[in-house]
């Protein structure tokens, strides 16, 4: 499917240390460990021999040691090692299942068939004069496209996000604009008055948005505050959204924060952030149905939903077909 020629993030670089770790991406249930040279390695958590989990065993002399018969697999995945048999020397197909992945915005990212596709962007990442910090993970009981839809909506922040991100009395959507990208889309002119619209605000405020859609999971959004609300000169922020599919309808999300805050402790902007997002996870998780319907028909629509309705067309286009209806 479509969906496996992706790339998607799977755990924290910081968590892939000296244990293998349990991952799970697209239902399938991954092993990841890092290899001497320190390169992250990513298999399908299953010995080849008689099917235990490898994410059970460790690490020794840089090869990946099964738990049950001690066989030894190394960078890549053939096993040049079985305790049995010291003498055997194990043909090229004695080996793990070995799946691409790479390191981007402090998470693993994993692509479990052969694609031409590209790492999701985040252009913050490279911009130094900007603070870079890992929010996450939250386990969602709903599908990726809805979390991305959501983050996407602005018509939701009077309510879900009252006394931060909205309010119901100033819930009025000006018209902005969308338009289609290669990787999703772009929603630009995008506006919201805001109570408190980041850590660093000193009051209410007149906030533009600006959302890109840079994969089917992934999606990005630049907050320009009134520069007389925020306490930092020439404030800016910019947020990613990263959704690691684990099913249908449960869902693994990252945050990754780009900001002109050097000063505020690590934990007062996750706070934010998770303050943010666990007023939105009820509402997500009780969406019905949790897939996100394709068809246009299915749910109702008015000009205010424009990023959703031209994000729904880009997943049908694409072939998405894990986590919609």
């Amino acid at each position: 499917m479509v969906e496996e020629t992706l790339w998607h993030p799977v755990v924290a670089s910081a968590e892939v240390i000296g244990a293998p770790l349990a991952a799970r991406l697209l239902e399938r249930e991954l092993v990841l460990w890092r290899a001497g040279d320190g390169v992250v390695q990513a298999w399908a958590d299953r010995c080849p021999h008689r099917g235990a989990r490898l994410s059970m065993g460790r690490v020794e002399a840089n090869r990946l040691e099964c738990p049950y018969h001690g066989w030894q697999f190394a960078a890549g995945g053939p096993c040049v090692h079985v305790p049995a048999l010291p003498e055997f020397v194990p043909p090229a197909g004695h080996c793990a299942t070995a799946f691409e992945a790479v390191e981007a915005h402090g998470l693993v990212w994993v692509r479990l068939a052969p694609g031409a596709s590209a790492l999701p962007a985040f252009a913050a990442e490279a911009d130094a004069h900007l603070r870079k910090l890992l929010c996450g993970p939250y386990d969602v009981a709903t599908s990726a496209p809805r979390i991305v839809e959501n983050f996407l909506d602005m018509a939701h922040f009077g309510f879900v996000h009252e006394g931060w991100l909205g309010a119901r009395t100033a819930a009025t959507i000006d018209a902005y604009s969308v338009e289609r990208t290669p990787t999703g889309l772009l929603a630009t002119q995008c506006k919201a008055w805001q109570p408190q619209s980041s850590p660093q605000a000193t009051g209410p405020a007149q906030v533009e948005y600006t959302y890109e859609v840079t994969a089917p999971y992934t999606a990005v959004l630049t907050k320009l505050p009134d520069a007389a609300a925020v306490a930092i000169a020439g404030y800016r922020e910019s947020i990613a959204l990263f959704i690691g599919p684990l099913a249908p309808e449960a869902s693994r999300v990252w945050f990754r924060l780009a900001v002109a805050d050097f000063a505020s402790p690590d934990d007062q902007l996750r706070a934010f952030q998770h303050t943010i997002f666990t007023q939105d996870q009820p509402v997500l998780e009780s969406q019905q149905p949790r897939r996100l319907p394709l068809d246009l028909r299915a749910e109702l629509h008015t000009a205010a939903d424009k990023s959703s309705s031209m994000y729904r067309r880009f997943l049908r286009e694409s072939g998405i077909t894990f986590g919609v209806c």
